[in-house]
């Protein structure tokens, strides 16, 4: 169930990315799922300081907010249309991507390192979980390939003509998840469900997603004055919420 709804928030992030871009679709929709999970995950396994906890919490909140008002001010999401659907998908994202990990801890013990019966272990879990990825990617993909939100209606014989170059990529890049998400379940075992799928989520957003976002494909290049110090502002809480998300364990 963990990979089936991760593979649903994961395609609602990508059709977030093609309509409203990478510095907005990961902030909305991976910082909302940050809170979600946080907030599911430790009310599962309470493990940490909740006064820390929570004002990590709000401090991506914040930035949340300070990214949604700088991707506002952008001429051409105003022009295109697209920026609302692209918001409404990310925000959709963020709910289910939110709930994915809770399903994997229910499948593992309260400590992942030490094997209980009944229970998986870290390593198991992630064989199931991959399981439920590709199981329904047949189902989600094939819907968003004949109702696409951008571009016209594909089908799979374009698959077949894409270069092996290009699919090595895309299974580079899985692999590369599947070990990180791999190293996430096991650090749960010390850090709690709720603090190491907070830090896993929280880096991904601020170090791959916004800085590319904002600093190699420079997608607020053409935004008004005063925009800059919004970005300012939303960089210094993300890194604010994830120091204090640390310092509560």
């Amino acid at each position: 169930m963990g990979g089936a709804v991760f593979n649903a928030a994961n395609i609602l992030l990508v059709a977030a990315i093609a309509l409203a871009g990478m510095a907005v679709a990961f902030p909305v929709g991976i910082g909302l799922a940050l809170i979600v999970g946080m907030i599911v995950n430790y009310i599962n396994q309470p493990t940490g300081d909740p006064k820390l906890l929570f004002s990590g919490m709000a401090f991506v909140a914040l930035a949340i907010v300070l990214d949604a008002l700088a991707y506002r001010r952008l001429p051409s999401q105003k022009e295109s249309g697209g920026g609302v659907k692209g918001l409404v998908l990310s925000v959709l994202c963020g709910l289910l991507m939110g709930t994915f990990y809770l399903c994997v801890a229910r499948s593992m013990a309260p400590n992942p390192v030490a094997l209980e019966p009944g229970k998986l272990s870290p390593y198991t879990a992630m064989v199931f979980f991959s399981l439920g990825v590709l199981l329904s990617n047949f189902l989600f993909n094939t819907l968003l390939m004949r109702f696409p939100v951008a571009g016209p209606a594909v089908c799979y014989q374009g698959y077949f003509r894409g270069s092996p170059r290009d699919h090595l990529w895309g299974i580079v890049g899985g692999m590369i998840w599947g070990v990180g998400m791999t190293m996430s379940i096991i650090a749960a075992g010390k850090a709690g469900f709720a603090i190491s799928y907070g830090l896993g989520q929280g880096a991904t957003l601020v170090v791959v997603a916004a800085l590319w976002g904002v600093f190699v494909w420079r997608e607020f290049r053409q935004a008004p004055p005063g925009t800059n110090r919004l970005l300012v502002a939303m960089f210094a809480a993300f890194f604010a919420g994830l120091a204090t998300i640390i310092l509560s364990r």
